[in-house]
């Protein structure tokens, strides 16, 4: 019988300093209770047989990827970029640790969601981890080398509480934080029905970074108060106050502004703007409110957060 090894990372929430924190802000993020598997078992071929499930046990992608392609990250002529993505991803992790190419004939793999894909809580990030923990290489250093990004996302998915990371010289800095709201009732998760392109966000945000030296020490600053609150109201205007700071930064209008100006509470964006998940912070459960506009995917602080 062949060994299969089992990998398992969390997904992630980012509840404050999202865009900032590529540029050293101080962020509060929470990994969630979904994420994702990494299979892995000897085979043949000199090849990865690739197989990846959605959260419904789809298949979202398969496909076969040879050493070769990932010794010299030969692009798929297909132009298939889920393919292509994966050839980076293991190309990075081959000039980190070359050995699972060079002794092994071939892999089966098989990767599975425990939230849908769409759902944007870390389909890259968690299989970044999986592979790392895997070949027992820095995760921080194939992200950096393959998706770029801050690294919050990966510190989540091997961190079983909630953070306070930043960036220091463009290394990850980050610990466990006692972040356990005594509101967390008044908190929900909406997700707005559309995936967000981080990347593209993040190149957004770079074109429009302006004065960010006075915004990094405002959400820095908001980052270090939320943890110290304890009434729900208070964090309520406080992440008000961080959505009015990013407004200006990103020259975009708020989602509440934009999709929800009658709610009676508060709705902070979390990562790349414009999808993904919301936060609602609100005094009577929102639940109904967002059902009748189109938005069934409610969850509780309790369902979501680790």
């Amino acid at each position: 019988m062949m060994e299969t090894k089992k990998f398992y990372s969390n997904g992630k929430l980012l509840l404050t300093g999202e865009y900032v924190v590529l540029d050293g802000a101080k962020a509060l993020a929470v990994p969630t209770k979904f994420g994702q598997t990494l299979e892995i078992k000897k085979d043949t071929g000199f090849a990865f047989h690739w197989t990846s499930y959605d959260k419904d046990l789809s298949v979202w992608f398969q496909d076969i990827i040879t050493f070769e392609e990932v010794v010299y990250k030969t692009k798929s002529e297909t132009n298939n970029s889920i393919k292509n993505k994966l050839i980076d991803i293991l190309h990075q992790a081959y000039k980190l640790n070359p050995t699972f190419v060079i002794n092994s004939e071939g892999y089966q793999v098989k990767t599975h969601l425990t939230f849908p894909r769409l759902w944007g809580l870390g389909t890259s990030s968690t299989l970044i981890n999986n592979i790392a923990q895997w070949l027992k290489i820095d995760a921080f250093e194939l992200l950096r080398k393959s998706f770029g990004g801050s690294g919050y996302d990966v510190a989540c998915a091997q961190t079983d509480a909630p953070i306070i990371y930043h960036l220091e010289n463009e290394k990850p800095v980050f610990e466990k934080v006692n972040f356990n709201p005594v509101f967390k009732d008044n908190i929900h998760f909406v997700y707005l029905n559309q995936k967000q392109s981080s990347s593209a966000a993040i190149a957004n945000y770079l074109a429009k970074h302006h004065h960010v030296d006075k915004t990094i020490a405002k959400i820095s600053s908001i980052t270090d108060e939320a943890l110290a609150i304890t009434e729900g109201r208070d964090f309520a205007l406080l992440m008000e106050k961080h959505q009015a700071i990013m407004s200006d930064v990103l020259e975009t209008e708020t989602v509440k502004e934009k999709l929800f100006p009658d709610l009676k509470g508060v709705v902070k964006s979390l990562g790349a703007w414009g999808g993904d998940f919301v936060m609602v912070i609100s005094k009577h459960n929102p639940k109904d409110y967002f059902i009748e506009r189109g938005y069934t995917t409610i969850l509780s602080y309790e369902e979501m957060v680790l």
